[in-house]
C-alpha cells in the first residue's frame, strides 16, 4: 500500500507520516516548505523522519535515512505538471491531503495565498486522484467553516453557509469540490473537520506556542474576547489516529451522498481559554501576564465537536487529557531549539 501525504513538513502531516510508517505503509511526502512560519521548524520535523535539509531540492525525491519506506519531495501543489508526474510515477493507493495555507487572521492580510494553496492546489489534487485511480482521498477541512454557529456541539448536519474568514471559505470550497468529484467520478472522499490541534512540534502561530513563549519570557499574553472563549483542544496523537482510521474506512455508494463523507474530528470536551492558560502556567511553573483584547475579525467564540459520526464509523475516541497533553507539549518546548529565547 502506497500513500501520499501532502503537507508532510507541517504539524499534522509530520505526525501522520510517522504514524503511517509505524503501520508499515510505504509513504511519499510532499511539501513546498513555504515561509509562512519559521522554515527551520519544518526542516526539523523532516529531519526527525530522516530527511536532512541538505538533501532536499525541488521536485526531486529524497529517501529517508532512517526508514527506507519513506521518501520526501519538495514541491508545490499548484504545479499541476509536477504533481501529475508524481502521481504517474508513484501510483498511489491513498492520498491524505493535509497541505494548506493555514491561519484565520493571516487570511485577512493575504487572501490570494489561500486561494492558490487551498483551492487551486486542492483542485489539482482532485484531478490527479481522478485520473490515477486513487482508492480514497482524505483531506483536511476545518471547524472554522461553522462560522458563528450558535448551536453546540457542532454537527456535520449543521448549516455552514456563512463562513467568517477567507480561510474558512476556502475549506468550505474544498468540501464542495470533493462532493462534485465523488458524485461525477465515484472518487471516494472523506473530509475531516479539524478542531484545535496542539502538541509537540506545533505551529508557532498557534496559541500553545505563543502562550509558552510569552510565559517563559515574562511577556504579556494577548487574550481575545476577554478570555471568554471555548476551544475543543485536541492532542495531535489522537487526531492522527483518527486520520488513519478514517483513511482505512472508504466511503461507498451506500453513503447518504455516495462515495462522499464529512466528519468532525476533535476532542468533544471544549475548555475555557483561561483554563488552558492556567494549565500551561502549572506545567511551566510560572504565572502568565495577561492583556485583554476584544474579539478579532474572523475569530469565533466557541468550537465544540460532535464526533459521534466518526466514532460510529471508525471507533475514534480521543484518549489524551488536557493535563497530559499540555505537560507533553511543555516538556518538548523546554528542550526545543525552536522556542523564542
Amino acid at each position: 500500500m502506497k500513500i501520499l501525504v501532502t503537507g508532510a513538513a507541517g504539524f499534522i502531516g509530520f505526525y501522520t507520516v510517522k504514524a503511517l510508517l509505524n503501520h508499515g505503509s510505504e509513504i511519499v511526502g510532499i511539501d513546498n516548505i513555504n515561509d509562512y512560519y519559521d522554515t527551520n521548524l519544518k526542516y526539523g520535523r523532516l529531519a526527525e523522519c530522516g530527511v536532512s535539509k541538505e538533501t532536499i531540492s525541488t521536485n526531486q525525491k529524497v529517501r529517508s535515512s532512517i526508514n527506507s519506506k519513506y521518501c520526501f519531495q519538495k514541491g508545490d501543489l499548484t504545479d499541476l505538471q509536477g504533481l501529475e508526474a508524481l502521481f504517474a510515477n508513484e501510483r498511489f493507493d491513498y492520498v491524505i491531503h493535509l497541505a494548506a495555507q493555514p491561519g484565520v487572521r493571516y487570511s485577512l492580510e493575504n487572501p490570494h495565498a489561500y486561494i492558490q494553496s487551498n483551492i487551486v492546489g486542492f483542485m489539482n489534487v482532485l484531478e490527479c486522484c481522478r485520473y490515477h485511480g486513487v482508492k480514497h482521498l482524505v483531506y483536511a477541512s476545518s471547524s472554522s467553516i461553522y462560522g458563528m454557529n450558535d448551536k453546540i456541539p457542532f454537527s456535520e448536519d449543521d448549516r455552514v453557509d456563512y463562513p467568517v474568514s477567507v480561510y474558512a471559505a476556502t475549506k468550505k470550497s474544498n468540501e464542495l469540490l470533493a462532493h462534485t468529484y465523488s458524485h461525477l467520478y465515484q472518487l471516494p472522499t472523506t473530509g475531516l473537520r479539524f478542531f484545535t490541534v496542539y502538541g509537540p512540534w506545533g505551529r508557532p502561530d498557534m496559541a500553545p506556542m505563543l502562550f509558552a513563549d510569552a510565559i517563559s519570557q515574562g511577556k504579556p499574553i494577548k487574550v481575545f474576547n476577554g478570555g471568554d472563549m471555548l476551544r475543543d483542544f485536541t492532542y495531535v496523537d489522537d487526531i492522527v489516529e483518527g486520520v488513519i482510521q478514517a483513511t482505512e474506512n472508504i466511503p461507498t455508494e451506500q453513503e447518504v451522498q455516495p462515495y462522499y463523507r464529512l466528519c468532525n474530528i476533535g476532542n468533544s470536551k471544549p475548555i475555557q481559554l483561561m483554563d488552558f492558560i492556567r494549565e500551561m502556567e502549572k506545567a511551566m511553573g510560572k504565572e502568565a501576564i495577561l492583556e485583554m483584547y476584544p474579539m478579532q475579525p474572523g475569530d469565533v467564540k466557541v468550537t465544540f465537536a460532535d464526533t459521534s459520526k466518526l466514532e460510529k464509523i471508525t471507533g475514534y475516541r480521543p484518549k489524551t487529557s488536557i493535563e497530559t497533553g499540555i505537560a507533553s507539549f511543555i516538556n518538548w518546548y523546554n528542550g526545543s531549539p525552536f522556542k523564542v529565547e
